[in-house]
């Protein structure tokens, strides 16, 4: 793996980071994929992500433990919020829905940097999309330039000039059907996935809220079939 090009990727278990994924690996890069507990209120999606880094032959996968709830501020990490269900206006449309948890893909970026260091490597993935998406400012492609400049000014393998740290947003632009198609083409199985905000106690997507509206919507003006159960 010495010659081979290696990146840490961002997994949660969903759509876009399994597509981030199959792209990276499309790209030449062996990868390290990283996924968080992060006191959400369902456990579901860190079975997918092991489903997905499996399928994608993730050189290693680690899952990370940290504990957001302790702030809450967001319907995914305090049981008290209800997931909004049936919002007609989602895509990015509107004030910033209650489920934002707050600063969570800058949480995220700054331990997939630290990894990354620490492996000896200057690549991360992450699939932040910000054409087709729920309005979260930390999918926007200003905050991924940012902390891009804010990385390499933090770390000591970029101020000792060992390298660089570029963060990869494959799909950032892309429409969540444009996403699923090219997933499609690059044998990314969508059956392993999860993108439900709240699935009922058997793990079946609820069909009604933002994340699940996205990604039927992305199916169908894709023409593909969705091959996740719906309880709606």
């Amino acid at each position: 793996m010495a010659d081979k090009k290696r990146a840490v990727v961002l997994l949660s278990g969903g759509l876009d980071s399994a597509t981030t994924l199959a792209m990276a690996r499309e790209a030449g890069f062996a990868c390290f994929a990283l996924s968080f507990r992060y006191g959400q209120r369902h456990g579901v999606e860190i079975a997918a992500a092991r489903r997905i880094a499996a399928a994608l032959e993730a050189v290693e996968h680690r899952i990370v433990d940290i504990d957001l709830r302790q702030f809450g501020g967001s319907a995914l990490t305090d049981p008290g919020i209800e997931v909004p269900k049936d919002r007609a206006e989602i895509g990015g449309q509107g004030p910033i829905p209650i489920t934002y948890v707050p600063a969570r893909n800058l949480v995220f970026l700054s331990y997939a940097v630290a990894w990354a260091e620490i492996l000896g490597l200057f690549d991360v993935f992450i699939g932040v999309n910000a054409a087709d998406y729920s309005g979260y400012p930390d999918c926007r492609p200003a905050f991924i330039e940012s902390f891009q400049q804010t990385a390499n000014l933090a770390t000591a393998a970029s101020t000792e000039g060992k390298g660089a740290f570029a963060i990869h947003t494959p799909i950032i632009e892309m429409t969540k059907a444009q996403i699923i198609a090219e997933g499609a083409r690059l044998g990314v199985d969508y059956a392993l996935t999860h993108s439900c905000y709240d699935p009922d106690e058997n793990g079946t997507s609820c069909g009604r809220c933002d994340s699940c509206k996205l990604r039927l919507k992305g199916f169908a003006e894709a023409n593909l079939t969705d091959p996740l159960r719906y309880a709606q």
